[in-house]
């Protein structure tokens, strides 16, 4: 979002998209009670118009964070559609992004919180944390070290009462506990770095991003 560069930007605006249309989309059905198609139609809308508008330019990020902010815009798209009782036409003119709502809304069906905006925040943080672990399990893949990401998925990505111990770990794939903790270790950082490397793509500042790095990753992200 900082960049100067064209094509940093454009993998910004990817990387923006990637991370909010699922808490844009979940936060229209929450809090504007949009039935799902409505909801489909108003997060391409809003993507789409804010690209071509500029919805993101008047962000000042000494009044409130990127994420509070684009909540904001959402919300003054969604009323004014709102005010002016026209519903969007599927697809009508708009550049389609390849969103899969069938799975947001399967995920929006098991969503147990009150609050909308609480939903939004948790998306939000999800996003992120999936792109991250994506990335990190494509690098480990191409590096030949696809069994350093399923430690990971056994270990840290699982359900933690079915989590194994490093001794079974060790048993399981004949490694010595201790190369166990090293390769978990060392796909830890990665996976904080990938975290990182998301969020300067999607924050305006390096305060904010210092902020979101806190919120996400602990007092000790660095």
């Amino acid at each position: 979002m900082r960049s100067g560069d064209a094509p940093e930007r454009k993998r910004s605006w990817e990387a923006l998209v990637a991370a909010y249309w699922r808490p844009v989309y979940k936060h229209v059905r929450m809090r504007w009670r949009r039935p799902p198609e409505d909801a489909e139609d108003l997060t391409q809308a809003f993507f789409e118009r804010a690209m071509k508008k500029g919805f993101f330019d008047g962000y000042d990020p000494e009044r409130a964070r990127f994420r509070t902010f684009l909540r904001l815009c959402l919300d003054r798209f969604v009323g004014n559609q709102e005010k002016a009782r026209k519903r969007l036409k599927r697809g009508g003119g708009l550049a389609m992004l390849p969103l899969d709502f069938e799975a947001a809304e399967s995920e929006l069906a098991a969503a147990q919180e009150a609050s909308p905006d609480a939903l939004f925040d948790r998306e939000w943080r999800r996003c992120v944390f999936t792109a991250a672990i994506e990335a990190l399990r494509d690098a480990l893949v191409a590096a030949g070290q696809a069994d350093w990401f399923l430690l990971l998925e056994r270990y840290d990505l699982c359900d933690p009462e079915a989590r194994p111990t490093y001794e079974t770990l060790a048993g399981e794939l004949q490694l010595p506990v201790t190369t166990i903790t090293n390769r978990l270790h060392k796909a830890r950082r990665e996976l904080r770095r990938l975290v990182l490397v998301e969020l300067a793509r999607i924050t305006g500042t390096d305060q904010e991003l210092r902020h979101e790095a806190h919120d996400l990753l602990g007092a000790d992200w660095r």
